[in-house]
């Protein structure tokens, strides 16, 4: 078994295990009538974007979102809290988008290891360890991540943890060494699990995939499904979009397991394709477990 299933199954487990950090979390993420903005590269900027529409959906206050390479578009807004989010704690745009913060914001960073840079840029540090892992592809932190996070506003997540362990246990719905082509849909904070999961399939597969707002998706990008499309749809499907995805002679994966425990079920497709096509996934060509940047080549004599 690889690192990539191992990480991939363990994942309910994690979950449990991660109530042990819910008092600590729910006084750094859920930061009652704060003005919050979250950080992220990659998966992490996906989980940045759940965050933010399930902390105000929530009721604790504005949130938003964004990647750590375009956080100087709205940094400036005064923030009261900025999360940054970076399992290894390395990555230079995360880096640079701290240091570059005006005065005066708290600041976060959700870590999967100690001892890092980004230590020492930020106010507290909430460091997950029990679920850092050894594949390149994020599978279990980020849903651990998730998981805690829903516990810290105040959700109980037995009825995920449950559906977490269907997830890993179920066959999976379709081989999908049966297609080329893979669609991830969802609503609300699910639309960041849909970006996350045709991220898997980009990087474990190497295969084509697109996400989109379930809604969204009949406004032009239903245009090149057909019979080698998988749809997979994150929580409830809007009325009516099944039948018109069917009928471009696509396969639509639909399923009652909370989106989280469905985004598990997408990892093992993302992974049996990826053995299937003979590719390492632990191992994606053209990545690294952190992306760490060379600084720009001065032009005036001063280093940053």
């Amino acid at each position: 078994m690889n690192a990539t299933e191992q990480e991939i199954l363990s994942q309910p487990a994690v979950w449990e295990q991660a109530r042990q950090y819910a008092e600590k979390a729910s006084a750094l993420l859920a930061a009652p009538g704060e003005r919050v903005l979250a950080l992220g590269c990659g998966t992490s900027a996906f989980v940045a974007m759940a965050y933010a529409a399930l902390r105000e959906s929530a009721g604790f206050g504005q949130t938003d979102a964004s990647f750590g390479s375009e956080a100087g578009v709205i940094s400036h807004r005064g923030y009261d809290r900025v999360i940054a989010i970076t399992r290894s704690g390395t990555t230079t745009e995360i880096l640079d988008a701290i240091s570059a913060l005006p005065p005066g914001s708290r600041t976060v960073a959700v870590t999967a290891v100690r001892g890092e840079p980004v230590d020492a840029l930020v106010d507290h540090r909430l460091v997950l360890d029990i679920a850092d892992e050894t594949s390149v592809v994020q599978t279990r932190f980020p849903t651990t991540l998730l998981a805690l996070i829903r516990g810290a506003l105040g959700e109980d997540l037995a009825p995920l943890i449950r559906d977490g362990q269907t997830a890993v246990s179920q066959p999976l719905p379709v081989d999908p060494a049966r297609f080329e082509h893979f669609v991830f849909l969802g609503t609300g904070w699910a639309v960041s699990l849909a970006h996350e999961a045709a991220l898997k399939i980009r990087e474990a597969a190497q295969a084509w995939s697109e996400s989109y707002p379930s809604m969204d998706y009949r406004h032009g990008p239903i245009a090149v499904a057909g019979p080698h499309s998988l749809v997979f749809v994150f929580g409830p499907a809007p009325e009516g979009l099944v039948a018109t995805v069917e009928a471009t002679g696509a396969t639509v994966v639909t399923s009652d397991l909370d989106p989280l425990a469905q985004l598990v079920v997408a990892q093992r497709l993302a992974l049996q394709l990826a053995l299937a096509r003979g590719l390492d996934p632990d191992h994606p060509r053209g990545l690294t477990r952190s992306v760490i940047l060379a600084a720009a080549p001065s032009t005036n004599g001063l280093h940053r």
